[in-house]
This record gives C-alpha cells, structure tokens and sequence, in this order.
C-alpha cells in the first residue's frame, strides 16, 4: 500500500500564489509517476500536472504557463507551484501516485475568491 500526505491547500486571492506538497510513503517502486489532479463542483476530476520519476511533466491545458510541478525523489514528494490563481483554479486538488496501481490522496481545497 502506498499512503500520500497533501498539504498547503487554503484560500488566495485571484493573482495570488500557493505550493502544494504531496508525501507519499509505504510500499512504492523507484520508478513511478506523480501528479495533481483537481475537481471542481459539478465538474469531472481533470488533470493539472504529472511528473516521471526522470523529471518529464505533462501539464494540463488552463494551466500551463501558470503552474509547476516538481518532485524530490529522495523524499518521494511532489510540489505544485500556483502562480497567477484564478477563481477558476478553485477545486480539490487530488495528488496521485501512478505505478503498477493508482493511489489518490485525500484532497486538499484550494479556494481563489477576493
């Protein structure tokens, strides 16, 4: 089993900025992609980004340009920095870990609202 930890989500005005962290522990390969997805009310649950373990990261569309990912291998944890925050952006933001299974965190809110 595989167990993630996500912090770091919380309210922002538009234009602000957050990072959210993603720990993942227990019984993980070395090779393994990483990612956040997020769902809105009403919407499909949609990717934001992903990382292979070599560091290619695929974003989604209404993001790029405005959000980054990053991981550190040596402590299995993904990063997701928001830059430019629409009130669009406002969902749960699902960290997942991708390998032989699929292992979704808990959810953390990230709110944009003035």
């Amino acid at each position: 089993q595989v167990q993630l930890v996500e912090s770091g989500g919380g309210l922002v005005q538009p234009g602000g900025s957050l990072r959210l962290s993603c720990a993942a522990s227990g019984q993980i390969t070395s090779t393994y992609n990483m990612g956040w997805y997020r769902q809105a009310p009403e919407n499909q649950r949609e990717l934001v980004a992903q990382i292979s373990a070599g560091g290619n990261t695929l974003y989604g569309d209404s993001v790029k340009g405005r959000f980054t990912i990053s991981r550190d291998n040596a402590k299995n944890t993904v990063y997701l920095e928001m830059n430019r925050l629409k009130p669009e952006d406002t969902a749960v933001y699902y960290c997942v870990v991708i390998e032989s299974n699929v292992y979704w965190g808990q959810g953390t809110q990230v709110t944009v609202s003035s």
